[in-house]
Order: structure tokens, then C-alpha cells, then sequence
């Protein structure tokens, strides 16, 4: 009986990429037939671009896969296609076994319904049984440590609670296959190493997992081999040691590998790196003071640009948006420019954050880059020692009592 568990071949998928036009009334549709029949019927202009490309890997029973690359590389379409949720483009793959997938913690979860009733709703979605969340009930409700406010509506929850209980319900499926998409990063640092202890207890009972992640420490905990993706391909593949060397060290050169995707549609201009003002060349992405600081950002220009258009913005470390800033009638010479951006301070609580900039020449992408390697925020800490009364912002602040006798 063959071992291999997953056997994918010349998997790709591609996407359309548009503006959604709003929803439209019956009357806004007889509006545009009868002044415009033409056009109303004409297709709507899309870009076309491959999410993943000829991606061909086998999996045997028990291994446990890191899956590692930049924002938009094709991490979680490849995980979305091996449990079905979305259907490849080209190619096809088989699965042995039962399914669950890790993409997203709170799947189900209704802010209306207490912290109870949202554990069985989102187990049933997950796919277990009523007498299964019975069983595991006591477990799943010590784990997440939210005991006290187990009966209270979700919406009562800070968003740390939430993830806790989330996490916890979906931690303790038993599939034989397991797809594990960036979601140990939740809640304060003691329960993401519980969450980790758990995901090796997981490994270590011969489940086969897929396991993505931008934190390499957890990669090098579960995983024995690793898959390098870049630009929807597999770039690299092989032992982790080898693997997370190589990645890290084209991560912490600053610059631009020559696999990383571009979603620009022409070659007149690319961005090629960026660094932190004043620092060493080896630590050129941390940023350390809670004052000024000035991002740089490189561009090679190869043709003139006349009416452009660039756009920048700052995620953190879930892909939440954090600052986006945008600059028009942009006009270049071919050269090495750089876009300098100074800043009075950047009050972020520690962590990583991903800069994404974009340049775009009359309405047409040239370029648009996920920054490598992620800007690591390594200031002090000015935050509540809870994780759940924490923000985004780490402010340092004066406390002191007045008035009184």
C-alpha cells in the first residue's frame, strides 16, 4: 500500500483582478441598457494573474511540511486547493484521508452568541460531531483559559479571548490530514507557546500536517522539510536547516530576489529595496527608537515616467492595514531614484509589519512590491502586561495622581 497521502501535479491557479462594480437595482440596469446597449454587454476589463503555477509535490503519511514565502506567494492557495475549498485552474491533486483545515481561527464565530454556543457552532463548521465538542468540551474551555466568560456573548470578548477560544476549538481536531495556515500567532506570548506545544503534540501522533508560517522558529520545531514558494512557484525544497538558511539569508539582505513575483504589467520600472535610515547594514529592517525615523525605499527606473501614481502602506503582522498614503503626478527620469518617507515616530506595539509600495504609470500597475525582508518593530514596550486590554499603538505615557489632599 503506497504511503503518500497527497500526490498534487501541475497545480495552478488563476485569478481575475478588477474593480467590483457596485451593486446594481433593476432600474440602474434598464438605466444602462437603454442609454448604453453596447457597452452594458461588453465584458468588463480584468487583469488576469496566476495565484500558483505548475506546483507538482508529494506528501507521505506522517511527515510534517513547512510551507514558507513572502506575502502573495501562493502559500494559502495551495492550502485552499488540497482541501477543496477552491479549485485549481490547471493540474489536479489527491488527498487520502479526512480533512481539516487551520485557515482561519473564528471560522463561525457570531459576536450574538455566547462564548459556549460559538464553540458549537464553529466545531460543527470544522467539521465535528456534537458528542465529539461534548467530550472535548472541558479540554477545549481549559485551554483557551477563558472559563469565566464562557457564558458570555462573544461581543463582551477583547479580540485576544476570541482567538484563544477559536484557536482552542480548532486545535482539537483529529483529521488525518492537517492544513495549518499562520494561526499559532495569537494571543500574548504564553499562549502561543501553548499553542505551539499542542501543534507538536499533534505532529508527534503520526497526523501528516502542512504547516505555513512566517515565524521560521516554528518551522524549525515541526517540520522536517520545507517548501520554498515564490511567485506561485516552488522556488526551493528540502531539509529545513538547508531550506530556512537560504530563505533567511535572501530575507536579510534587504533586496529583492530575482523569484519574487512582480504583479506589474510592464518592465519601466521596479522597486529593488528599502532599508531603515541610520542603521547597520546587518539590521537595516529593525527599527529601535520611539523617535523620528526616515524609510527609504529604492526604485530603478529603466524609461521616462510621465503621469505616475505611488502608493504605500503598512500591515502588521495579520495583514491588518496600519497607514496607506498615496502621491500623484508622479514624473521620473530613468535612474535609481528613492522615495524617502520621515516620520515623527512610528508608535507601533512590537512585532513584524510588512511596507508594500506600488507605482503605476495612466491606471496601469508598473510595479508593486511586498517589502523584503518585514520591518521588525524592537522598541520598548509602553502596553498593558495583558494581552487582551493591548492595542496597536505602544505609546509611552506619564501616570501620576493629582489634586487630592
Amino acid at each position: 500500500m503506497s504511503s503518500i497521502v497527497i500526490r498534487a501535479e501541475g497545480l495552478g491557479k488563476q485569478y481575475r483582478v478588477g474593480e467590483r462594480e457596485r451593486y446594481l437595482t433593476l432600474r440602474d440596469v434598464l438605466m444602462k441598457v437603454v442609454g448604453s446597449p453596447l457597452n452594458f454587454f461588453r465584458p468588463a476589463q480584468t487583469e488576469l494573474m496566476w495565484a500558483l503555477s505548475d506546483v507538482s509535490l508529494q506528501v507521505e503519511h506522517g511527515e510534517v511540511i513547512g510551507i514558507i514565502g513572502r506575502n502573495g506567494s501562493g502559500k494559502t492557495t495551495l492550502l485552499k486547493i488540497l482541501s477543496r475549498i477552491t479549485r485549481p485552474t490547471t493540474g489536479s491533486a489527491e488527498v487520502s484521508g479526512s480533512v481539516r483545515t487551520l485557515l482561519e481561527v473564528g471560522t463561525g464565530f457570531h459576536p450574538e452568541l455566547t462564548g459556549r454556543e460559538n464553540m458549537y457552532l464553529s466545531g460543527a463548521i470544522l467539521g465535528m460531531s456534537k458528542r465529539e465538542i461534548e467530550r472535548k468540551f472541558d479540554i477545549i474551555v481549559a485551554f483557551s483559559g477563558v472559563e469565566r466568560f464562557i457564558d458570555t456573548p462573544l461581543k463582551h470578548y477583547s479580540t485576544g479571548m476570541q482567538m484563544r477560544l477559536a484557536f482552542a476549538v480548532a486545535a482539537h481536531l483529529e483529521p488525518d490530514i492537517l492544513l495549518v495556515d499562520e494561526v499559532l500567532a495569537v494571543g500574548d506570548l504564553e499562549f502561543q507557546k501553548k499553542c505551539l506545544g499542542k501543534m507538536e503534540e499533534v505532529s508527534g501522533s503520526g497526523r501528516t500536517i502542512l504547516f505555513v508560517s512566517h515565524q521560521m522558529n516554528q518551522i524549525r520545531r515541526l517540520c522536517k522539510r520545507v517548501l520554498w514558494l515564490e511567485g506561485g512557484e516552488i522556488y526551493r525544497s528540502g531539509p529545513t536547516a538547508a531550506i530556512l538558511g537560504e530563505y533567511e539569508g535572501a530575507l536579510s539582505s534587504g533586496q529583492r530576489n530575482q523569484g519574487q513575483r512582480s504583479t506589474g504589467t510592464r518592465t519601466k520600472a521596479r522597486f529593488v529595496r528599502w532599508q531603515i535610515d541610520g542603521t547597520e547594514s546587518d539590521s537595516s529592517n529593525f527599527l529601535t527608537t520611539m523617535g523620528a525615523v526616515t524609510i527609504r525605499f529604492q526604485v530603478e527606473v529603466l524609461a521616462p515616467i510621465r503621469n505616475g501614481h505611488h502608493g504605500i502602506a503598512l500591515y502588521n503582522g495579520e495583514r491588518q492595514l496600519m497607514w496607506g498614503w498615496a502621491k500623484e503626478n508622479v514624473q521620473l527620469g530613468p535612474s535609481m531614484h528613492e522615495f524617502c518617507y520621515t516620520f515623527p515616530t512610528l508608535p507601533l506595539r512590537p512585532g513584524p509589519y510588512s511596507w508594500q509600495v506600488s507605482l503605476w504609470e495612466d491606471g496601469e500597475v508598473l510595479d508593486m512590491w511586498d517589502c523584503a525582508p518585514d520591518m521588525i518593530i524592537a522598541t520598548e514596550g509602553h502596553q498593558h502586561p495583558q494581552d487582551e486590554w493591548n492595542g496597536i499603538l505602544n505609546v509611552p505615557c506619564q501616570f501620576e495622581v493629582c489634586g487630592g489632599n
